[in-house]
């Protein structure tokens, strides 16, 4: 039954309603009488006056503009009249005591002298003022004391716009010339015969300058007065555009507040115990779907819509007025207009706890949803703790806290616990301090990445293997659920026997084949070695052959110089042997043998290295200073042919090789880059670790090698014959013997060289020892 029907039937209770319904619509009355904005009553009692004050301002500034505008022109007008008189007067006077004055030219001069003293009449228009006397071509003989600048000078040419006066006199009036850019009234006076004139003239400036300050005066009044009368109309104005927004404020205020209500499904509600009274907000009405009343509702029309099992209305009451509490929060049913029963949150607080009537003010909100999805949420709760309880895997849920949420039986048993040690809420640490423990655990690569989750391989004290996958939640917690792989794990190991006979099998069949290969590789080797002995037998034979014919020419000429000096030293064909020619044979005689000399230990070098006889003693070898060692001895070579040698070598640049071979190795290719470079040229040496070796390299820009050339270089006794090198001697072993030596030490020589630029050889050295390079 709705609300209506049941207040119907109680009369007394109905009449009661009525009464107060009657009594609070005319107190609502009242106050929407006297809840009019302020603006509204200021604007109904006085609407000529809003509107005509306005125009009254703007009335009375046009009048007091008009009038003043009125005033000052007058005040010019008279100003000028005044100025124009003056000066028609003053010229007058002047000349009129100029005529009077007598012919002789004294009496002429004291005229002129005092009439141009003469300022009556222009106390009131200022003291910048111009009197003067001119002769009859007016020219300046007299002019005022401060004017004396216009002495000897013709008024035709200093004032613009005064032709009238020249002409006509006193019967032109007062006149506007202008003299030096400034504007000026003027008026003159002739004589009768006219031979001479008096003029006087005074500035525009000087005659309106205290009409200017009048009409500034006034301006600066008439601003202030009309900005004041601005101010005041703004801010009238402003006073009742704001009375009406206040107004509208509130009323929008207002509205929010009635709308939130409804839209949030809550409303307030006013209780007077004293009075056994209730005020409920529109949005309480509409939550309930019965119709807004303004009257204020009883105990008895409240308690008839409380569900009788959720609290009785009056025992709460009773607790507040014997102040036992003074606060309501409390959740409770009440009777919808259609019949069915809505949830309702009531919070209220005593206003004054110590005023003799008790005053409470709430909220009701609407928790119908609230708790029918509470309810849902638990049986959805039921339904997943069975489920969990019944798969076969074991499970269990940890929150962002590493705390319990739920488990199955089947994780109680893989753990050693019983479901009374897995309480909600316990923290994961404990449990895996009392848990039993596992034989073994081996975490396994996730497919999915760091971020998705774990996976490891759990042994448990009876002979049981579980796959564990972890998986975070999106509040941060873990879900962790277990499967039994023991027959999985079991077939893994047959599997894994199996696949180990297997690979046992395999690489004993790869055993034999790599043997079979070994010795095929063996033969074919044998077969390369054999084919490349029998080229170098061949080589060598060629190489002999080479030699014989290139030694036959180097040893022959030598000898030749050494034989034939020899007998000319020993017959004294040219005299004593004192002689400054037998020393010079000499020194030939010794430089030949030195060279030939050379010659036979480069080939006694290269016999030894080919024998096999030559032994390197290897050792770490500073480079820096053994460079330097080598540099300075081919230093006299180059200082001869005027060469740059540029060495650029680090300190601590080390090589592990013998200190003999590297510095035979470096002066053979300092001797050959100085012998093949032309004259003021370069050298650069350089060094650098490179790959766990030392490179060493060795840059001219001598004459070059032709590209043809190249395979030929370093083997024993060759010679590249081009315009640069043909004119130096050598038995060409140089360059094999250092390739030879860089070889026997474990490195290696390479030539680059572009024919007409320069030459680079480059030798690489082990740095350190093959046992600390595979150690390191």
């Amino acid at each position: 039954m709705g609300k209506a029907d049941a207040w119907r039937a109680d009369g007394k209770r109905s009449h009661a309603r009525a009464s107060a319904a009657k009594h609070r619509s005319a107190l609502a009355g009242t106050a929407r009488s006297l809840a009019h904005p302020a603006y509204q009553r200021l604007l109904a009692a006085e609407p000529i006056l809003r509107r005509s004050i306005p125009s009254l301002i703007v009335v009375f500034l046009i009048v007091v503009a008009a009038t003043r505008v009125l005033s000052l022109m007058t005040a010019q007008e008279e100003v000028e009249r005044n100025a124009r008189t003056i000066l028609a007067l003053t010229a007058a006077d002047i000349i009129r005591g100029y005529e009077h004055s007598g012919d002789t030219p004294e009496a002429r001069k004291a005229a002129s002298d005092s009439t141009l003293n003469y300022s009556r009449g222009f106390s009131s228009l200022g003291n910048h003022h111009v009197l003067a006397l001119t002769d009859a071509r007016f020219k300046v003989t007299a002019a005022s004391p401060d004017q004396s600048g216009l002495l000897g000078r013709s008024l035709e040419q200093v004032l613009i716009g005064s032709q009238p006066l020249f002409l006509f006199g006193e019967r032109a009036g007062v006149l506007t010339v202008s003299m030096n850019g400034e504007e000026w009234f003027a008026a003159m006076s002739l004589m009768p015969d006219r031979s001479a004139a008096a003029i006087s003239m005074i500035s525009h400036d000087a005659v309106f300058a205290d009409w200017r300050k009048t009409v500034s005066l006034n301006v600066t009044l008439y601003v202030l007065t009309a900005g004041v009368m601005i101010v005041i109309l703004y801010a009238y104005f402003g006073q009742s555009s704001r009375a009406r927004s206040a107004d509208r404020i509130y009323l929008e205020a207002h509205q929010r507040i009635d709308l939130a209500l409804v839209r949030g499904r809550c409303g307030l509600w006013d209780w007077d115990l004293h009075r056994g009274r209730m005020y409920w907000s529109r949005s309480m009405y509409d939550m309930l779907g019965y119709e807004a009343f303004d009257t204020m509702l009883s105990f008895g029309d409240v308690a008839e819509i409380i569900h009788p099992d959720d609290g009785d209305l009056f025992a709460l009451a009773n607790r507040i007025v014997s102040k036992q509490t003074d606060q309501i929060d409390h959740i409770f049913r009440m009777r919808h207009a259609e019949g069915h029963w809505v949830w309702m949150r009531a919070r209220a607080t005593v206003v004054d706890p110590d005023a003799d009537e008790i005053h409470l003010i709430g909220i009701a909100v609407d928790v119908t949803e609230q708790r029918t999805l509470a309810q849902q949420s638990e049986a959805a709760d039921q339904r997943l703790r069975t489920a969990i309880e019944s798969i076969s895997e074991s499970f269990v849920l940890w929150d962002a806290d590493n705390r319990l949420v739920m488990c199955n039986s089947k994780f109680a048993g893989d753990v050693g616990l019983s479901l009374d040690d897995l309480a909600e809420g316990t923290e994961r640490r404990a449990i895996e301090q009392r848990m039993t423990k596992f034989v073994s655990e081996r975490r396994l690569v996730n497919s999915n990445g760091p971020f998705g989750g774990a996976t490891y391989e759990r042994q448990v004290a009876d002979g049981r293997w579980l796959q564990v996958n972890e998986l975070r939640t999106r509040d941060g917690g873990i879900v962790s659920v277990g499967s039994d792989i023991t027959q999985l794990k079991q077939h893994q190991e047959r599997l894994t026997e199996s696949e180990r006979r297997q690979m046992a099998t395999i690489h004993d069949l790869s055993l034999a084949r790599r043997a079979e290969e070994e010795r095929v590789a063996e033969l074919a080797d044998l077969n390369r070695k054999y084919m490349h002995e029998t080229e170098r037998a061949e080589a060598a034979n060629r190489a002999k052959s080479e030699f014989l014919a290139n030694m036959s020419h180097e040893l022959r000429t030598p000898l030749n110089a050494i034989i034939g000096f020899s007998e000319l030293m020993a017959s004294g064909f040219f005299g004593p042997l004192g002689s400054e020619r037998y020393a010079e044979y000499a020194r030939d005689i010794n430089s030949s043998g030195t060279y030939l000399l050379g010659v036979i230990n480069d080939i006694l070098d290269m016999s030894k290295i080919e024998a096999g006889h030559f032994t390197v003693d290897r050792e770490e070898v500073d480079l820096a200073p053994l460079i330097t060692e080598a540099v300075k001895v081919i230093a006299l070579q180059a200082q001869a042919k005027t060469i740059t040698i540029d060495t650029k070598i680090a300190d601590t640049l080390t090589a592990f090789a013998d200190k003999r071979a590297v510095k035979q190795i470096a002066i053979n290719l300092l001797s050959n880059a100085v012998k093949f470079t032309g004259q003021g040229g370069r050298i650069s040496v350089r060094a650098r670790h490179a790959s766990g070796a030392l490179l060493l390299t060795i840059e001219d820009n001598g004459c070059g090698i032709p590209k043809d050339a190249l395979s030929k270089l370093g083997t024993p006794f060759e010679q590249v014959q081009n315009q640069m090198s043909k004119n130096h001697t050598g038995s060409g072993l140089g360059l094999a013997i250092s390739r030879s030596l860089a070889e026997l030490n474990g490195g290696s020589l390479k030539i680059r060289s572009v024919e007409g630029s320069g030459t680079v050889v480059s030798v690489r050295l082990p740095a350190q020892h093959q046992a600390q390079l595979r150690a390191a």
